[in-house]
């Protein structure tokens, strides 16, 4: 004869269970994040080890703290489970992998696009180091930060990737190193169109956006 668990006592079960496959499914993507990371920090210290560019030692450095980044980061409250946002996620991180260093190299544009990749990473360590442990990757809600860059624009991150693609660009142009800048803005665009519908249901999101109306860049988008 089976013996039945009051109902109360499965309920709490099943919750214990779904919290641990959470806390399980959190902790597997923060490791994936950080590994993901360092091949980007080794592929700089790479770099600066063969060209001795500082900004490649610049990159390293910053790639090294989201590397530490992803292991401290603060549990999200709310986060999104569709595919669609963890392929905008995933498209707008990752795809600057496709830029190659062919094409072009004008003079004046290795001048200037070192100029703007330095802005961009300047604009990409600010923005770090004002989410903190909010960091995330898919949208998700990890409380909201107003300081820094996100007093001005809601998703500097996303801008300043922009930016450094921009720099990329000008010192090796070509039609293939164009089409990757447009298509990883592409996927940033939709993946703070994404965050912006999640953040909604946070009570404080919407004084937020009343006060910072710019998502990208002032006066423009």
């Amino acid at each position: 004869m089976s013996v039945l668990a009051p109902s109360g006592t499965r309920e709490s079960v099943d919750s214990s269970a779904a919290r641990r496959r959470t806390r399980l499914v959190g902790i597997g993507t923060n490791v994936v994040g950080a590994v993901g990371a360092f091949y980007f920090a080794d592929a700089s210290l790479r770099s600066y080890l063969h060209t001795h560019r500082l900004i490649g030692a610049a990159f390293f450095a910053e790639q090294m703290w989201v590397v530490v980044a992803y292991l401290v980061r603060r549990p999200a409250r709310l986060a999104s489970h569709k595919v669609g946002d963890w392929l905008l996620a995933f498209g707008g991180t990752f795809g600057g992998v496709l830029l190659r260093p062919d094409g072009a190299h004008l003079r004046w544009g290795l001048d200037v696009g070192l100029a703007v990749q330095l802005a961009g990473l300047a604009l990409c360590v600010v923005s770090f180091l004002a989410l903190g442990r909010s960091f995330g990757f898919a949208a998700a809600d990890r409380g909201l930060v107003g300081r820094g860059p996100y007093a001005l624009v809601r998703h500097p991150i996303y801008a300043s990737y922009f930016v450094l693609q921009t720099g990329y660009l000008l010192q090796s142009l070509s039609v293939r190193n164009a089409a990757v800048v447009v298509m990883v803005t592409a996927f940033n665009v939709g993946r703070a169109r994404a965050e912006d519908r999640l953040l909604a249901r946070n009570s404080d999101h919407g004084a937020y956006r009343a006060r910072v109306r710019w998502r990208f860049l002032p006066g423009v988008w």
